[in-house]
Order: C-alpha cells, then structure tokens, then sequence
C-alpha cells in the first residue's frame, strides 16, 4: 500500500515504514503527526486506486517525528556587473524527518 501526500507546497509518495524529510512541522521528536492531504491512496492487495479530487475524502496517513533540523548552507550571490552592486546571503532551511506508520484508506 502506498499514498501520495502533500505538505509544505511539495508531494511524496509514501508507504508504510518509510522515512522522509519535509518541510519544518511544529512537534517535538516523538509526536504523531497525521497528514490528512492526501491526493492517492493505491492498495496492493486487490489493486485499486482512489484518486482525490484534489484530496481522497477520509483517508490519513499517520506518522511520527523523528527528528528536526537544519539543511546546508545556500549561497545566494547577487551582482550587476559594472555597477558596483554586490549581494551575497546564505539561507538553511529547516526541516523535520517523519517516519511513517499507517495509511488509512477510505
């Protein structure tokens, strides 16, 4: 069985048992998190599949936090040449690591 979620303006695929990394979440590490944006659940057994339009209506996905944290460091560099116009920042971005449990299909 798996599904494909969306959260933080990105989507996965997931299935149960996977760990991924997505946009920072609000929970300390230990905290369920369900995730009830789902776009398609596809089960393995009998092979259907439901497709929402644009969410699947009653069904979850059921995770844990991991874990939080920061990305590498970016460098955003900025020039124009000739004009004596130089930006240079750095951004990292938070993220949180989900393990995920449970897929609940409709």
């Amino acid at each position: 069985m798996y599904a494909v979620i969306q959260t933080g303006g990105k989507q996965y695929k997931v299935a149960p048992g996977d760990t991924l990394v997505v946009d920072k979440l609000a929970g300390e590490p230990g905290t369920p998190v369900d995730l009830d944006e789902v776009l398609l659940v596809s089960r393995e057994g009998d092979g259907a599949v439901a497709i929402g339009q644009p969410t699947v209506a009653g069904a979850l996905v059921k995770g844990e936090i991991v874990s939080h944290g920061r990305d590498k460091k970016v460098i955003v560099y900025k020039f124009r040449r000739r004009k004596n116009y130089v930006r240079k920042n750095g951004h990292r971005q938070d993220y949180t690591e989900l393990k995920i449990n449970e897929i609940v299909a409709p």
